[in-house]
């Protein structure tokens, strides 16, 4: 992909009712506290390996629970994520500070519980940190360039959008079968 063709897409995106997820790319911020910094971490455990609009009903019942007291298990039946989910939210606090105290953001999420190669990436992304997310939307197009996620991103950047930017353009054409 050239950066005239993605400039294209991301305006075909901003038209058909998705310049909310442009300007949430181009202003993400770090986590102002505890709370923020966790909404974040559960939105990517509910999202990993789900579509974006299943996940996020999943999401908001999570969050629903925890803020009613009722256990996450009640309105999530995955053993692995309620589990991840449920670890952090009891030590919230000490992962917040190792975040806030963190040389390296990406290295950092790579330490939570269910965070892999790939989900890291989504979180630091959604810390604020600028980055793709090499999911398998983006390994995918890059593929099919003759190139990698990271190489297409940093040659797509030069448009002067931020790396969070180009990921979620390519992200939401992908998700709505444009790409």
């Amino acid at each position: 992909m050239n950066p005239e063709t993605y400039l294209e897409l991301k305006q075909v995106i901003i038209n058909r009712g998705y310049e909310a997820d442009v300007e949430w790319a181009e202003n993400v911020k770090p986590p102002e506290d505890v709370y923020d910094f966790l909404r974040e971490y559960i939105f990517v455990v509910c999202n990993s390996g789900m579509r974006a609009q299943i996940a996020v009903g999943i999401f908001n019942n999570v969050i629903l629970a925890i803020r009613g007291g009722i256990p996450v298990w009640d309105v999530f039946k995955n053993f692995s994520k309620v589990n991840a989910i449920n670890h952090v939210l009891g030590l919230k606090n000490h992962y917040f500070k190792q975040y806030l105290a963190a040389d390296d953001v990406l290295e950092f999420c790579g330490t939570l519980p269910y965070m892999g190669d790939v989900l890291k990436y989504h979180l630091a992304k959604n810390l604020g940190f600028d980055c793709i997310k090499p999911d398998r939307h983006l390994e995918r197009i890059a593929k099919s360039y003759n190139t990698d996620p990271f190489s297409m991103c940093d040659k797509l950047s030069e448009t002067g959008d931020s790396l969070n930017t180009v990921d979620t353009v390519i992200w939401r054409a992908a998700n709505l079968r444009l790409i």
